[in-house]
C-alpha cells in the first residue's frame, strides 16, 4: 500500500500509508481538545496554541501554567475526576454526533473518558508545551510505542539493543503483519524503505549511554524514512529531540514525569511538522483503547509541576557518581576499583564531547539521572542490592528514590555483572556514602568465604550487610 506523501523536511516521497483514521469511521471525536490543531474556540485560537502560548517562558513556568487554560473553577490545585461519561445538552438542537460543547469552557469537552477526559486532557496541554508538539498520553510506554507503530505501519524497523520491551511488541505485530527489524548500523539505502521506521533509543536502557540523533535523522530522512525516538531518559530540560530531526518522541511516562514510581503512562508527541498526524492517532486510540486512567492523569499533572527541579538534580547527582565511581575503577584504587570492572554513562563519551562533538550539542543541561554498573563478578552484582540502605533494590526508574536493579531480574539476555542505577532525590554525598558501605560488605563477605573475617566500616557485620 503506497502514497506519495510528503516526509516533513521538504522531500516528496512514496511511502506506506498509516493506518487510515476512516477505519473508525462513526467513532471518531470532533470536540475541540489539547490535540485538536484544527478546532478553535470564540478567540479563534486552537488548544494546541493555547497550550504551547509558554514556550518563551522557563519549563518551570510552562509545567505550573501550560495547562491554566483549561480552568473552569477556582481552584488552585486542579480537581481530579473520575467521571467516565459525560452528560449531554439539555437543548436538542444542540445535539450533533460526537460533538458535546462544554459552555463553560470549550477546551474542556468531553464525552467519554476512552476518547478523552479532565484530568488526561490537562496532562496533554502541559505535555504538548515542554515537549514542543502536540502530545497525545497512553496508558503505559509500550502501549504508546504499540499505536505508533500500528499508526505509521512499516514493514521495517531499524532497532538494535534498548528496551526489552520494545522488541517484544515488534515480535507480537510481527504475527499479524510480517515486520521485519534491521540494525540501527545497517545501510539504509538497501535495507529500508520509505515509510519504514527508525526508532532510535536515547539514551539507551540499560547503560544511560547517548546516540547521535542528528545523523540518525539525516539518514532516516534521507531514505524517505521516519525517525522515531525514545527519549525516555532525557525529559525535558534534558533533550529536544525535534531540534535534532525527529518526526515522533516517545516517552514511558511512567518514568519522569510520574516521578514518583505510582503511575503508569505512555506519550507520544508529534512533530509540528506532522501535526496532521494526530488526528489519526487519537482516533485509532479510542479503538484500541489504550487510554490513560483519569485518575494516572491527576497524577501526571501533580508531577509535571516539579519536573524541571527534579531532573536537574537527578542527573546533576547522577554525573557526580558517575564520575566518582570511573574515577575509582580507572584509577584501581579503593573497594569500588577492586570490584567494579566498568561504569557506562553518556557522561563518559568523552570522544564525543570534545569539542564540536555532538553529545554536548544535544544534551545541553545534563546527561541523565541513569548509568549502568559493571561488576568484576556476576554473583557479587546480585548480591550488591541486598547490602545498600538508600538504593531499593527494584525495576523502573525515575522516581525521587534511587533504585538498583540487578538487571537479570527483568532482561534475560542482559550480561548477569550489570546493574542499572536511578538515582532520585537523596543527594550524591549520602548514595556515595551508601555505595561505599555496600561494597565494604561485598568485600568483608568475600574475605569469609575464604576463610577470614573482616569488621565492615561503620559496623556492619559480614553477614548482616548494612
Amino acid at each position: 500500500m503506497a502514497g506519495e506523501e510528503s516526509n516533513g523536511i521538504g522531500h516528496g516521497v512514496s511511502v506506506q500509508e498509516p493506518a487510515k483514521p476512516e477505519l473508525v469511521e462513526g467513532m471518531a471525536h470532533e470536540n475541540t481538545v489539547v490535540t485538536d490543531v484544527s478546532g478553535s474556540d470564540a478567540t479563534g485560537q486552537t488548544a494546541t496554541e493555547l497550550a504551547s502560548r509558554l514556550r518563551h517562558l522557563s519549563l518551570s513556568a510552562q509545567t505550573i501554567h501550560a495547562d491554566d487554560f483549561l480552568n473552569s473553577h477556582p481552584a488552585v490545585a486542579p480537581p481530579m475526576h473520575v467521571s467516565t461519561t459525560f452528560r449531554y445538552s439539555n437543548n436538542p438542537d444542540d445535539l450533533q454526533r460526537w460533538v458535546n460543547i462544554n459552555p463553560s469552557n470549550a477546551h474542556d469537552s468531553h464525552i467519554y473518558s476512552r476518547d478523552s477526559a479532565p484530568n488526561t486532557t490537562r496532562f496533554e496541554a502541559v505535555l504538548t508545551s515542554i515537549l514542543r508538539g502536540p502530545a497525545l498520553t497512553y496508558s503505559s510506554g509500550l502501549s504508546a510505542f504499540h499505536a505508533l507503530l500500528v499508526f505509521l505501519n512499516p514493514r521495517r524497523v531499524a532497532i538494535t539493543h534498548g528496551y526489552h520491551g520494545c522488541h517484544g511488541v515488534i515480535k507480537v505485530l510481527s504475527k499479524l503483519t510480517g515486520l521485519t527489524t534491521v540494525d540501527l548500523d545497517a545501510d539504509f539505502e538497501t535495507e529500508l524503505q520509505p515509510g519504514d521506521v527508525v526508532h532510535v533509543e536515547t539514551p539507551l536502557n540499560p547503560t544511560g549511554e547517548a546516540r547521535d540523533l542528528k545523523d540518525y535523522a539525516e539518514k532516516a530522512h534521507r531514505r524517505g524514512c521516519f525517525l522515531t525516538v525514545d527519549a525516555t531518559f532525557a525529559p525535558p530540560p534534558l533533550m529536544d529531540p525535534f531540534a535534532l530531526g525527529a518526526d515522533v518522541v516517545m516517552h514511558s511516562g511512567t518514568k519522569y514525569f510520574g516521578g514518583h514510581s505510582d503511575m503508569l503512562c505512555g506519550v507520544l508527541a508529534v512533530n509540528p511538522a506532522r501535526a496532521d498526524w494526530v488526528r489519526g492517532l487519537r482516533d485509532e486510540r479510542l479503538v484500541l483503547g489504550s487510554v490513560m486512567g483519569s485518575f494516572e492523569g491527576w497524577l501526571g499533572v501533580r508531577s509535571l509541576r516539579t519536573l524541571e527541579v527534579r531532573i536537574k538534580k537527578q542527573s546533576a547527582d547522577a554525573e557526580k557518581l558517575v564520575a566518582w565511581l570511573a574515577g575509582e575503577v580507572a584509577d584501581k584504587k579503593g573497594v569500588a576499583g577492586e570490584l567494579v570492572a566498568e561504569v557506562r554513562h553518556a557522561s563518559l563519551q568523552t570522544e564525543d564531547l570534545k569539542e564540536g562533538g555532538w553529545l554536548r550539542e544535544q544534551m545541553p543541561n545534563g546527561f541523565g539521572p541513569v548509568f549502568a554498573v559493571y561488576m568484576k563478578d556476576a554473583d557479587e552484582a546480585r548480591r550488591l542490592p541486598s547490602k545498600l540502605t538508600l538504593f531499593h533494590h527494584a525495576t523502573s526508574l525515575g522516581g525521587v528514590e534511587s533504585l538498583i536493579e540487578w538487571r537479570a531480574m527483568t532482561d534475560a539476555g542482559v550480561d548477569k555483572r550489570l546493574l542499572r542505577f536511578s538515582i532520585g532525590l537523596e543527594g550524591f554525598e549520602d548514595l556515595r556514602d551508601d555505595l561505599l558501605r555496600g561494597f565494604e560488605a561485598l568485600r568483608a563477605e568475600r574475605a569469609a568465604k575464604e576463610g577470614g573475617v573482616k569488621k565492615v566500616d561503620g559496623g556492619a557485620n559480614i553477614l548482616g550487610g548494612v
